[in-house]
């Protein structure tokens, strides 16, 4: 009798214990018995600095809400993101993706360097277009066929919904820049996945890498996605540093005009803040906005003349003889005279795609070394200019 009393209390106490912690985030496989009871994603992500996305996690599922998913829109978007092996909940949502996502396509080159870090190339079926990107396993995939272009985007040609269709996706990860957006509209309609990501509506430097977690919340990387930001975040903070004691703090304008407007950072952007944190005077940093200004030649004129660096210059520039010829007046900033002009056109390829605008996104840390090493090169005497380079007088 006792034997018995003895084993039906080990039953007990088994049945009693609870499942055992999954280790880490399944990323290769479903779940082929699910329990209710049991937390699917152990690797999770917080949001620091990014001010475009949350996250939430219930056990088998997150949801994600896009707060500002492109410029005027009047609602967030909310993605219900479900391990795949376990049922959906009945809950609010603007789309329902299973994950781990294993046919991905991306629409932006701002969002490739989130695959070579999470290492999820091999799940990328398709671009938009292989001309900008200078991402070498894009290019290698392409040329083999094993990722497609689709169109739309910044390709320049229409989106190719059947082509989309064919691929069979789970995940289309896309920007929408407005409500009249033809390309959302035809994805939409169509019945694809898709998924809207407004990185490039966060303003802060770290703010936009920080959309790489944004990513692997759709492929169950989360764990990878912590360290990337984790260690670019404490890179930016060592090379911001540098700069404290600084004891003076050289004056930058930037940009240059287009038809005749002179699209000026404001005081709250992306390059505003880049330029503060290297130790710079923006000299419209008193502005409230995080877009660009519209100016004529004559007003950035009036507060520009004297200002020691001209920055972000038009990435076609061969040479200040470029830029004189395009509107002699530039001549008489004090910059141009000096020779302290420079463009973010280092890393162009041939058809004139900017990796400042791809991988720069997920690296702003070098960036801002690169500034930092412009502005105050006694700061970092040794290092070698990445996205930047300085406009000779004349082409070699």
């Amino acid at each position: 009798m006792k034997f018995w009393i003895i084993l039906f209390t080990a039953l007990l106490l088994t049945l009693a214990v609870p499942a055992a912690a999954q280790d880490g985030n399944l990323q290769e496989s479903c779940v082929t018995t699910y329990d209710p009871q049991a937390d699917y994603f152990p690797d999770k992500v917080t949001v620091q600095a990014a001010e475009g996305f949350i996250v939430e996690y219930f056990g088998n599922y997150k949801q994600v809400t896009v707060q500002i998913p492109w410029m005027g829109a009047e609602k967030p978007l909310v993605y219900t993101l479900v391990q795949c092996g376990t049922p959906a909940p009945d809950v609010p949502s603007d789309g329902v993706i299973e994950v781990p996502a294993r046919r991905a396509v991306a629409m932006s080159t701002s969002f490739l360097p989130a695959f070579t870090d999470q290492e999820l190339m091999d799940v990328l079926v398709a671009v938009d277009t292989v001309l900008y990107t200078r991402n070498p396993a894009v290019i290698t995939g392409v040329a083999a066929g094993t990722i497609a272009e689709v169109g739309g985007g910044y390709s320049g040609q229409e989106v190719n919904v059947e082509r989309l269709i064919d691929l069979q996706p789970d995940l289309v990860l896309t920007q929408r820049f407005s409500a009249d957006d033809t390309d959302f509209a035809v994805l939409q309609q169509a019945g694809l996945p898709m998924v809207v990501a407004s990185d490039f509506m966060d303003t802060s430097p770290l703010g936009v890498a920080e959309w790489g977690k944004f990513i692997s919340l759709f492929f169950n990387t989360e764990a990878a996605a912590n360290a990337r930001f984790e260690a670019t975040q404490t890179h930016y903070a060592e090379i911001k540093a540098l700069t404290a004691g600084a004891t003076a703090r050289p004056t930058v304008f930037a940009g240059t005009p287009y038809d005749g407007t002179w699209y000026m950072p404001g005081g709250r952007s992306y390059l505003a803040q880049l330029l503060a944190d290297a130790g710079a005077d923006y000299l419209w940093a008193d502005d409230t906005s995080t877009g660009s200004l519209f100016l004529d030649v004559e007003t950035v004129f009036d507060r520009a003349s004297a200002a020691d660096y001209w920055m972000n210059v038009n990435q076609f520039w061969g040479s200040l003889k470029d830029a004189e010829a395009e509107d002699s007046r530039y001549t008489g900033f004090a910059a141009f005279q000096n020779g302290q002009v420079y463009s973010n056109n280092a890393r162009l390829n041939e058809n004139g795609g900017s990796d400042y605008y791809e991988s720069g996104y997920a690296n702003p840390d070098v960036i801002l070394a690169d500034l930092v090493a412009i502005l105050h090169p006694d700061l970092l005497p040794d290092y070698t200019l990445f996205y930047y380079q300085q406009i000779p007088a004349s082409q070699p």
